[in-house]
């Protein structure tokens, strides 16, 4: 038997989100992967996510971002590739949201990217990582949609020795006031983009 299965026996995989029994294949477990909820196909205002920014959904976001769990991304973006209007990835890039390089160092990866690199190879599309983040290490926890603009909006560019592609989807984990989304396709149309938008795999509600 191999060693991973044994191991599954004597410790059986838990939900990232309760902490109960989950499936080997799943990291949530039925209860919690019956409470997500699942958004209509139409892209809001600024970025389309399949899921609200809540229960499981938020779990899986936050392990990702802050857990190290980079196995989660091709959950997550099995789940996105599975629900995303044709649309929206069709003939396009994606681009994933950049990090600061000083967070990027700590953290050892940018789970935008993560996201982003299994999505594409779900629904065939290819990725760039053509944007930069620049300037201070700010945090946007606690920002209104106003504040978030204008602490984003001159910090994302697009990198040296790199063009932006004619159509691009921008990719990050969740969409909260659209501001971060928003930035990056300001700069890539600057570069030359012609045609862009943007996807999440969770977005807060109410903002």
């Amino acid at each position: 038997m191999p060693l991973r299965s044994l191991v599954s026996i004597v410790a059986p995989p838990l939900c990232v989100s309760c902490g109960a029994s989950a499936g080997s294949a799943e990291p949530l477990c039925a209860r919690c992967r019956a409470e997500l909820r699942w958004l209509p196909p139409d892209p809001a205002p600024y970025g389309w996510a399949p899921l609200a920014y809540e229960g499981g959904a938020r779990a899986l976001v936050r392990a990702l971002k802050f857990r190290g769990a980079v196995g989660l991304a091709a959950t997550m973006a099995a789940q996105i590739a599975a629900t995303a209007p044709d649309e929206l990835l069709d003939g396009f890039t994606l681009v994933p949201v950049p990090i600061h390089p000083a967070r990027l160092r700590r953290r050892g990866y940018n789970q935008a990217e993560w996201l982003a690199l299994e999505l594409g190879e779900r629904r065939g599309c290819p990725v760039s990582v053509c944007l930069e983040r620049v300037g201070s290490e700010a945090s946007q926890v606690g920002l209104n949609r106003i504040e978030r603009i204008d602490s984003i909006q001159q910090t994302i560019r697009v990198r040296d020795g790199y063009e932006a592609p004619e159509r691009v989807v921008v990719v990050d984990d969740v969409i909260t006031t659209g501001a971060t989304i928003d930035a990056c396709l300001g700069a890539l149309f600057a570069a030359g983009c012609e045609l862009a938008g943007g996807l999440a795999y969770a977005r807060t509600l109410g903002r």
